[in-house]
């Protein structure tokens, strides 16, 4: 939109950049963190933006229109809104860009960060500039360190070896939550497993905590479902299995101890630590190495593939056997790589005619089938396995049973004999942090020959990245900054001997988890944040992003909150207690790809027809939460819809004398408020459209001053939704400055009630007449006003025999002539 049909001075871009312009240099969108009131502080906060090659794309507006039309809704009703922005601009999304075009990922984000400040400034939401942050800046990764030296200290980061997902294109190791099926989330690779010593963070010890406070959260039900789902809590029984002349004990993990009595088998994942005692001497050795080998290769995707439904012999026997712990029979022990070593106890107990996993292992190696559970209804041995519920057979005094009650029975049982008891698993896995990358904040650690693993002291951060030549991943399982011989010498903090850095950077996801609790405390250089700031203005009043992100980032900020909270580092334990969560986008029905080439690129929209209309237009396409569909010719009717504003709002009004009923004002300044109170941005504007349409009708029957509130109420509630063309319109109707500080406009809540019903006239069940009444009307005062209407009358015979209400909407007088002629 450039100008308008008919009006010369409406130009969008002009009118637009020039509010701009003025609103940063009146700092209107900025708040006193040091002085506002607690209740009246609202920390309308957005997820921030990986500055990327691409620049915006049309999923951030999507994300900032909806947020930023609430934080201006809530600020003309009063609220003091924080509302900041910065970037996360750390990661291997950007360092594989600078692989690809040959620039050093410092420069690149630089340049990136530029244009996505000019994007973000040209949509015109209101963001609070003075606090913008950047996750590589040394002075915020200095207390990213920091954060990590804390949870080093509470022994909450800890360093082990174990099985990692490794990406062969990325070249580092990647968070279970980092895949997408069984590839990388970043490049598409297929994943592969490795042994590795690396960095953890110690969520799992938060599991039950982060699960319980779930609970109290204002979020939606599908994003709970989402961290539960991922949180995995079971509640189940160890069993031990013993493997005589071998010292070896095998502790297994179920939720389904009543299919004890249909063990056939055992199996081991290929990094169980007990394979060599249990191999040594079988003549089994080579054969289980081989497997070991092979397995562990390609582990991520061999179990997946298990997971998915496809037989493979996938196992090698050990040839040694444990006792039962019910039967006393010998149960032969597997290795395979359909186990995950790290849910559970690693040792799984195969019961093949009760697991689907575990029927498939058995069809490929011949091993027997044992069911000892009936289904409720029995037609004979099922051709697979039976997962659900049931009857105990074949399991000595517990047959008999139903399964939900021989769980218990045989878990108590076990536990009185020393051979199992009752625990709770999760399948939530510690989150791994090492990446051996470059473009990351260096884990601040050294390590010693004489005292170990030292904590780089606090004095000493920030540990800056080197700026280095080749920045390239080795794939060695080292990062780039294992060949910086500067870098990797130091001395020991606590001894002062020779000592070396730890050269793996942290994930990006740690500099995410706690970004918020730095927006109020941005330019203070001493500590990480402020306690009374951060105990006035936090936690977050309204969190604005996207489902992907549920299992992530938003998992690891509340896992981190709640650590700082238990290290007396922050007043509460929930970052988010309000999570709003937008919905999917789509281009002319197909899902928005690269590969597609329907991207909607943001910038393109906002040049060509105005930042106001690009933002209305996608609030409007759908609700906000559930998405739309987005369309070029969509887009012109936002754009015709604003110009119709524009000329009902700018042009000569010629008052009346009569004057018109306002309530339809009163109700559309109900109605969007109470949409837009609930981020129902669609409705909002659909009432908009109707009360503009309505004043376009009766604004020649208007008064001088019912006019000024009609055209003062349009610009108004049209302000969070289109804060550029409102402020223009403000000022040409002679409204103070600014728009946005404003109060909402009020309405008659009497206004609200409709004095007037239709009230239906029927005679023997039949619609005679349709009258305006008083609401509230009694059952006599409208069988008078009923019986006065001549259509009425002509239908009566004598005496209604009956008469049936509905208050304030129906009446039917019943005289029974048509029984008679029946």
């Amino acid at each position: 939109m450039t100008t308008a049909k008919g009006d010369p001075q409406y130009d969008a871009s002009e009118m637009e950049s020039r509010w701009r312009a003025r609103w940063v240099a009146d700092r209107i969108s900025e708040i006193d963190v040091e002085r506002v009131a607690p209740d009246r502080k609202f920390y309308n906060l957005v997820e921030f933006p990986y500055p990327s090659a691409e620049g915006l794309h049309v999923g951030h507006t999507y994300t900032y229109a909806g947020a930023d039309t609430y934080g201006r809704y809530l600020r003309m009703r009063g609220a003091e809104v924080f509302q900041p922005i910065g970037f996360d601009s750390f990661g291997i999304q950007t360092e594989n860009y600078a692989l690809r075009i040959g620039e050093h990922p410092r420069t690149l984000t630089e340049r990136t960060i530029v244009n996505y400040r000019r994007q973000l400034a040209s949509l015109g939401a209101a963001w609070d500039w003075s606090r913008e942050i950047a996750t590589s800046d040394p002075s915020y990764y200095r207390w990213t360190q920091w954060i990590f030296l804390q949870l080093l200290g509470a022994g909450l980061a800890v360093r082990r070896e174990a099985a990692v997902v490794w990406c062969p294109s990325c070249l580092t190791v990647l968070a279970n939550e980092q895949l997408e099926g069984e590839r990388c989330e970043r490049c598409g690779t297929r994943v592969v497993e490795r042994i590795m010593d690396q960095w953890f963070l110690r969520i799992t010890a938060y599991a039950e905590e982060l699960l319980e406070g779930l609970d109290d959260l204002d979020w939606p039900e599908s994003a709970k479902r989402a961290q539960r789902e991922w949180i995995g809590r079971s509640e189940g029984v160890e069993i031990d299995f013993d493997v005589p002349n071998t010292g070896v004990r095998l502790r297994t993990f179920t939720t389904r101890p009543d299919t004890l009595f249909g063990v056939t088998f055992l199996v081991l994942p290929p990094e169980h630590p007990d394979l060599e005692a249990l191999t040594r001497g079988t003549g089994s050795e080579t054969e289980v190495r081989q497997f070991v080998e092979e397995a562990l290769r390609d582990r991520v995707a061999a179990a997946r593939s298990w997971m998915a439904g496809f037989p493979q012999r996938r196992g090698a026997f050990t040839r040694s056997f444990a006792i039962h712990p019910a039967t006393g029979d010998r149960v032969p022990i597997y290795v395979a790589d359909y186990v995950v070593a790290t849910y559970g106890t690693g040792a799984v107990m195969g019961v093949p005619a009760h697991d689907e996993r575990d029927f498939r292992f058995a069809a490929v190696n011949g091993l027997p089938v044992v069911g000892v559970i009936r289904p409720p209804q029995d037609e004979g041995a099922p051709v697979e396995a039976w997962t659900g519920e049931g009857a105990l057979i074949d399991s000595g005094r517990f047959s008999g049973l139903p399964s939900n009650q021989a769980r218990d029975a045989i878990a108590g049982w076990l536990e009185a004999r020393g051979a199992g008891r009752r625990v709770v698993r999760y399948r939530l896995r510690d989150w791994l942090i090492s990446r051996q990358r470059y473009w990351g904040p260096p884990i601040p650690v050294v390590y010693c020959a004489d005292c170990g693993t030292v904590p780089v002291p606090e004095e000493d951060l920030p540990v800056i990245l080197p700026d280095v030549a080749d920045f390239r991943p080795t794939g060695t399982g080292v990062s780039p900054l294992a060949a910086v011989e500067s870098f990797v010498h130091t001395d020991c903090p606590s001894c002062a001997g020779p000592a070396r850095r730890e050269t793996d950077v942290s994930d990006t996801f740690l500099d995410s988890a706690w970004y918020f609790l730095r927006y109020p405390s941005s330019e203070i250089h001493d500590k990480a944040w402020d306690p009374e700031r951060t105990a006035r203005m936090l936690p977050v009043d309204s969190y604005a992003g996207g489902p992907e992100h549920v299992v992530r980032h938003h998992l690891y900020a509340r896992f981190m909150t709640h650590a700082l909270y238990d290290l007396g580092l922050v007043p509460f334990a929930e970052p988010f207690p309000h999570l709003r969560l937008h919905g999917m986008l789509t281009k002319d029905g197909a899902k928005m790809s690269k590969s597609r080439g329907n991207v909607v690129n943001p910038d393109r929209y906002v040049a060509d027809h105005g930042a106001d209309v690009t933002r209305m237009y996608l609030l409007f396409i759908g609700p906000w939460d559930e998405g739309g569909d987005f369309s070029d010719a969509g887009m012109a009717g936002i754009e015709r819809f604003l110009r119709r504003v524009w000329r009902l709002v700018t042009e000569p009004h010629e008052p009346a004398r009569s004057g018109v009923d306002l309530r339809p004002l009163d109700r559309a300044i109900a109605t969007i408020g109470a949409d837009l109170e609930e981020m129902r941005f669609n409705t909002a504007i659909a009432s908009l459209m109707e009360f503009v349409r309505w004043a376009r009708r009766e604004c020649d029957k208007m008064a001088s001053e019912e006019w000024a509130r009609a055209s003062a109420a349009i610009v108004l509630l049209m302000a969070p939704l289109a804060p550029h063309l409102a402020e223009e319109l403000w000022a040409r109707i002679g409204g103070d400055y600014s728009v946005h500080q404003q109060h909402w406009p009020v309405f008659d809540p009497g206004s609200l009630v409709d004095e007037q019903v239709t009230l239906v006239i029927q005679v023997d069940g039949k619609t005679r007449d349709r009258i305006r009444v008083p609401v509230g009307l009694d059952r006599q005062q409208a069988l008078e006003r009923a019986a006065g209407r001549e259509n009425v009358r002509r239908h009566l015979v004598g005496e209604p025999r009956k008469v049936i209400f509905v208050p304030d909407r129906l009446i039917n007088l019943v005289t029974g002539a048509s029984d008679r002629s029946a």
